[in-house]
């Protein structure tokens, strides 16, 4: 049925490359009315992976909703993805998953045994993630989309916030990148088979153990000595764009090694071929003057920092004293974590790549 109808046809852009620019999506925020409601410990005006709110004084929601267009052009793959990010945005709060509710916009003649291989994909990475699916909602619509809404629990002093960097700290991500052009590739047939393959597997990949692994270096350092001082999920707006996310929220600016960062099978051959899509320039044109390069960074490595991510890995400042053990807890648990970079004082432009 793949090798039928490719799914990477069926759309514009693929992934998370298909989110509205980040430059559109800020200036549209800015000007929505404020809300006053005590309970809500984190609202979308701070950009971050999913809103948190406040049951009790021991327990608060985690509520996310992520969806987008074909990744892949194998159905039930490209639903495990659409889940697996979905899902990241609960992980990135240091919050546990429990319901779900699927997304999905079909083509009125589509082929309803793709659709029952995308909802199968999805519910069987939801089922591994131990999330319940307990209903959704489709629409008719000629440019495919699945995703979901995902709904989670923390307790209301332990979560994460995608701000709180401190200068010193390490920086942490715990995926590969390159996602973005090898899907790319894939959309304009210049992908080899093994690049899609490394590509999907990272992409279905959940972010629970890495999510784990950090979980549980707090809790053997004590709530005296927080050790994680900021996570987000790397997705539509590149490396780039969301380590400027958490740099301008915490007041500090980071210096990366892009030397250090690992790098999928293919990514490299894929920016040095030009599989740029549309969200890879609207995060170049976005960030702008707020990063930038020194002379030895070939511009395939420069590529590929603004590329959109689907599924991406954890980006995490941890207090350096702990870096050490938060790599060996992630190494434990089959995560293949690097260290990329470190925070200092605020400086302009606010993101130096090395």
């Amino acid at each position: 049925m793949a090798d039928a109808v490719k799914l990477t046809t069926m759309a514009k852009a693929a992934g998370c490359a298909a989110k509205l620019s980040p430059k559109v999506l800020d200036s549209l925020l800015r000007r929505l009315p404020k809300q006053v409601d005590a309970n809500v410990l984190v609202g979308f005006e701070t950009s971050d992976d999913a809103g948190v709110y406040r049951l009790s004084d021991e327990l608060a929601l985690v509520q996310t909703v992520d969806f987008f267009t074909p990744i892949v052009d194998d159905p039930r793959q490209f639903g495990a993805i659409a889940a697996a990010n979905a899902l990241s945005d609960v992980y990135a709060m240091g919050g546990r998953p429990i319901s779900s509710l699927s997304v999905a916009a079909f083509p009125e003649k589509g082929d309803a045994e793709m659709m029952e291989q995308i909802l199968r994909g999805g519910l069987e990475k939801m089922m591994e993630a131990g999330c319940t699916v307990v209903g959704g909602h489709s629409i008719r619509d000629d440019d495919m989309k699945f995703g979901y809404a995902v709904t989670g629990l923390v307790h209301p002093k332990k979560f994460w916030k995608n701000v709180g960097a401190r200068p010193g700290d390490v920086l942490l991500l715990t995926k590969p990148l390159g996602a973005g052009v090898i899907s790319t590739a894939l959309k304009q047939g210049g992908a080899r088979e093994e690049w899609v393959e490394a590509a999907t597997a990272s992409m279905a990949r959940l972010n629970r153990d890495a999510a784990a692994a950090l979980i549980e270096l707090q809790s053997r350092r004590g709530a005296s000595s927080r050790a994680i001082h900021a996570v987000t999920d790397v997705t539509g707006f590149g490396l780039l764009g969301h380590a400027r996310e958490m740099a301008v929220g915490s007041g500090v600016s980071f210096e990366i090694e892009h030397a250090a960062i690992e790098l999928l099978p293919g990514a490299l051959e894929a920016a040095r071929g030009g599989f740029f899509s549309g969200g890879l320039r609207n995060n170049r044109e976005f960030i702008g003057d707020c990063a930038e390069f020194e002379d030895g960074v070939a511009e395939e490595y420069r590529a590929l920092l603004f590329d959109p991510q689907t599924s991406g890995g954890l980006l995490a400042a941890i207090a350096p004293e702990a870096a050490g053990a938060a790599l060996a807890a992630l190494e434990l648990r089959g995560v293949s974590a690097r260290r990329i970079g470190r925070v200092v004082k605020k400086t302009s432009p606010l993101l130096h790549v090395a």
